[in-house]
């Protein structure tokens, strides 16, 4: 047993990893606890890219958020050498009154963010591998592009440990408990138990075992990351030609995808967005089957039919999401000394650099300055 840590971190994927980054480097004494090992392929943290945009959609909230998480990335990428964020801009395309295409131009507006509105024939003279519908519109966005997950994990993991901090990796939590006075908590791994003053719990599609007495329904889906073969070559889909998107289709579903950053024969990826099956992380099916690259297919001959070539892999991953597909980020509801990160995927790794940041103000100073109400748990119980 050991009491010589300030704040344990359980899980050290996309927000665990930059929070235990952040607390160290504030001189906390950090205790990272990982199950697997360093930026792992088994939860929601890989795949090779995550889209990052500023004209937000799913709510002009999240914006003044993206904003320091681009200076945060970038504060990173000085301290590390790496290269973890890349601008490529942006397309969100739908029909005009498409979330996809309404919500950037509402969070854009409300934000005096900088953009273009583009018509079908535009699209396609600039960026001649989308075939959009008449009908279709996309807002252009300069400044979206995407940051590299496993790089981003490993590398804050490398910089936190730098700065002082303890990271056990293959090393599963059991259980955990708060001393109701509000000081103290203790953990109990496959390996030993230990104890710190605070913690923070960011254990991604584990949360719902982790944190069942926050009152929140968390439910993880099965989703897959596609990579085709373009039937024309990989060029006209590299960094430099092609822009991440967001498409709206007119049935409403949405597809995101990816420029090549690699090498070729990797192709470039693409999936659906919240079109998953819901899982666990026990019973997650890995296989990729003929059926679901069929039912994308469908999609690329309609608006990507260069992309419809060769299907080279796919990849599972697991979304963690609420009720209302917002955020948990909060101090925990019952225990003043534990901070908790939860329901991001779909559309949260963009977002980790600063929730990093967050986690670490909560559990220093009980508070943070950043705008974070949407995403209290409280929310849920007035429902």
């Amino acid at each position: 047993m050991s009491n010589n840590y300030d704040v344990i971190v359980i899980g050290l994927g996309g927000m665990g990893s930059t929070a235990a980054y952040q607390l160290a480097k504030r001189g906390q004494r950090v205790l990272g606890l990982e199950q697997f090992g360093p930026a792992h392929d088994q939860g929601s943290s890989h795949g090779g890219s995550r889209i990052i945009r500023q004209s937000y959609f799913e709510d002009p909230a999240y914006v003044p958020l993206l904003l320091r998480a681009y200076e945060l990335w970038n504060e990173i990428e000085r301290e590390s050498g790496e290269e973890i964020l890349t601008i490529t801009g942006g397309l969100m395309m739908g029909l005009p009154d498409s979330l996809t295409v309404s919500g950037s131009i509402e969070s854009s507006k409300q934000w005096n963010l900088s953009y273009e509105i583009l018509e079908a024939n535009d699209i396609h003279r600039r960026f001649p591998v989308f075939t959009p519908s008449s009908n279709t519109l996309a807002l252009y966005e300069e400044k979206a592009g995407f940051v590299r997950p496993e790089l981003s994990v490993y590398t804050h993991l490398l910089q936190a440990e730098k700065h002082g901090a303890e990271l056990r990796f293959f090393e599963a939590v059991q259980s955990w408990e708060a001393h109701p006075s509000g000081e103290g908590v203790r953990v109990v791994t496959n390996n030993g138990t230990y104890e710190a003053g605070k913690m923070i719990i960011s254990a991604g599609a584990w949360a719902p075992q982790l944190l069942k007495d926050i009152g929140v329904n968390l439910q993880v889906e099965r989703h897959i990351q596609m990579f085709f073969e373009p039937t024309g070559g990989i060029e006209p889909f590299r960094v430099g030609k092609q822009p991440i998107y967001v498409w709206e289709a007119d049935d409403n579903v949405q597809l995101y995808g990816f420029p090549s950053f690699g090498l070729g024969a990797e192709g470039a990826k693409v999936a659906f967005f919240r079109k998953g099956k819901p899982c666990t992380p026990e019973t997650i099916d890995r296989n990729v089957y003929d059926f679901e690259v069929e039912l994308i297919r469908e999609y690329l001959s309609q608006g990507l039919p260069q992309l419809n070539g060769r299907f080279l892999q796919g990849k599972t991953c697991m979304y963690t999401n609420t009720p209302d597909e917002h955020f948990v980020i909060s101090v925990h509801p019952n225990h003043s000394q534990v901070a908790i990160g939860a329901g991001f995927s779909g559309h949260g790794f963009k977002f980790a650099s600063v929730v990093g940041e967050i986690l670490a103000d909560l559990v220093i100073n009980g508070q943070t300055n950043h705008p974070i109400d949407l995403f209290s748990p409280q929310r849920f119980v007035f429902q």
